[in-house]
């Protein structure tokens, strides 16, 4: 059984994001709602596809998505019974009728390779729901090494709502709460994949939406977000280099020692001199170790 999850706040587009549930061409899922203590009620809506959706709603007492989305998604995925997938959608985002239509008649494949991360194709639209983007799809079957080199290239996008997760696994490896759960999401798809293999189905899509009241488009939230890349660039690094293959793992260099120039401490040198020796070669560790010197002088 598949469960759609939705974190509720924001009341603007959930129509939206409700009728294209509605509007499924297969109904063997369940919506879950949690209300994260919103100043807009839902509930009219709610009341409106109550009839055509199977749906749970909960409004929580407080406000926690303020303090950490992670926290509320957590509270959210509490809330699921008898699902072994699970898809947290955006509440301003919305599926393609035929989305899990794709992915039933994909189980046989899922189940055959013991795959634990579905994507979707997506596409970004507006306020007003025009496309902003060209469809992204992707290889049908695709390593997480690739999938972590496209998408910090630019090559592609990536977004929670695009992706279903085997519940079990999403339980094990839940979302790490980096500020405003940004990149919370990338790093879920390696963990929840064990780094292995990440599977599309590009017959459907998810449509998911740019606007001034998302975190995606809000661009005062910039310095959070660089303060999320910085956590979590260091986090993949110290944690799992072991992971990555070489182009990968000097991308995460380049990134983390950028960080470092910032704020330098000894403990965070001698660890990148270890991961340089021990992933890169000598030869890699030296020009790193010129690089601080190099900065150090000018500074």
């Amino acid at each position: 059984m598949l469960a759609i999850l939705i974190p509720f706040f924001k009341l603007k587009y959930f129509e939206a994001t409700l009728h294209s549930l509605a509007n499924q061409t297969n109904k063997q899922f369940k919506v879950y709602i949690g209300d994260d203590n919103s100043p807009e009620s839902p509930l009219l809506l709610i009341e409106k596809y109550q009839d055509t959706l199977d749906l749970v709603y909960q409004k929580f007492d407080d406000n926690l998505g303020g303090i950490s989305l992670v926290q509320q998604w957590k509270r959210c995925v509490d809330l699921v019974q008898d699902a072994s997938w699970i898809m947290v959608l955006g509440d301003d985002d919305c599926l393609s009728p035929n989305a899990v239509a794709a992915f039933y008649k994909s189980i046989p494949t899922i189940n055959q390779n013991h795959l634990k991360v579905i994507r979707y194709s997506s596409q970004t639209i507006g306020e007003n729901g025009e496309e902003l983007s060209e469809f992204f799809c992707h290889e049908e079957f695709e390593t997480a090494n690739d999938f972590f080199y496209r998408r910090n290239k630019g090559l592609t996008r990536s977004s929670l709502s695009e992706y279903v997760f085997n519940l079990n696994s999403l339980r094990e490896n839940f979302f790490y709460d980096f500020p405003l759960a940004w990149h919370s999401d990338d790093l879920a798809v390696l963990e929840c994949s064990n780094f292995g293999t990440i599977y599309t189905i590009n017959e459907a899509k998810v449509f998911v939406r740019i606007s001034t009241v998302s975190i995606s488009g809000r661009a005062d939230l910039d310095a959070e977000k660089l303060k999320a890349s910085k956590e979590y660039y260091n986090r993949l690094l110290h944690i799992y280099s072991n992971k990555f293959n070489k182009q990968n793992l000097q991308f995460l260099f380049k990134n983390v020692e950028c960080f470092f120039y910032s704020n330098k401490t000894l403990a965070e040198y001698l660890k990148l001199c270890y991961l340089h020796l021990n992933y890169l070669g000598f030869i890699s560790f030296l020009k790193f170790h010129r690089r601080i010197v190099k900065n150090r002088n000018a500074s």
